[in-house]
């Protein structure tokens, strides 16, 4: 009974981290974080060590946005900078790379029957968490693919509540994205400072 209030409180708390980030609002990290540790109590009694660990790794970098949204230039809740060109090829190649390492680990020491849809779409979250982190406006498409393959992942493994609540994830991302375009009319986006997508 508690694990299914707390995967509940772990949803919701998801949901209100992805609201908050479609209005330009700090306080989605903190829920975010939070958001994390609910689903690290969760699955470490459970023995899914490997979904854990990424639940740390989500910490990590959302302590990096936390950061980057309380001292960097995203600080100005008015701040939405387009990807720059350069950071492309990094962004795909983090995200190739983290997925060809979780792809081994899942196939070397679990018996998951979709590794690599797996793999990817947790890959894919890790670079649009980024891009969120740096206010970059392109993080919401690929949410959005994320959030769908999330969607398809779910129905193809059963999980036809969790299916739901990716579904929802898409509808609150595709708000996003026309909340942070109604800013980009208003006030134009800034121009992103040409760095490699490496955390600072």
């Amino acid at each position: 009974m508690l694990e299914q209030w707390m995967q509940i409180v772990g949803f919701g708390t998801g949901a209100v981290c992805v609201l908050l980030a479609t209005r330009r609002n700090i306080w989605n990290y903190p829920v975010g974080i939070a958001n994390n540790i609910v689903f690290l109590v969760v699955f470490l009694p459970a023995g899914l060590y490997a979904a854990a660990a990424l639940q740390v790794l989500y910490l990590v970098l959302g302590v990096h946005g936390w950061l980057r949204w309380t001292r960097g230039v995203e600080h100005d809740s008015g701040y939405i900078a387009r990807t720059p060109h350069r950071a492309v090829p990094g962004l795909i190649a983090a995200g190739l790379a983290l997925t060809a390492v979780l792809v081994w680990v899942l196939t070397s020491f679990t018996d998951s029957q979709v590794a690599l849809a797996d793999a990817a779409t947790t890959a894919g979250s890790m670079v649009a968490q980024y891009m969120l982190n740096r206010k970059w406006l392109e993080t919401w498409f690929v949410w959005i693919a994320v959030d769908i393959a999330f969607v398809a992942l779910s129905i193809a493994t059963g999980l036809w509540v969790i299916a739901a609540l990716y579904a929802l994830f898409v509808g609150l991302c595709v708000h996003g994205w026309r909340a942070w375009r109604r800013v980009e009319q208003s006030q134009g986006v800034a121009p992103a400072p040409a760095v490699s997508p490496v955390p600072a």
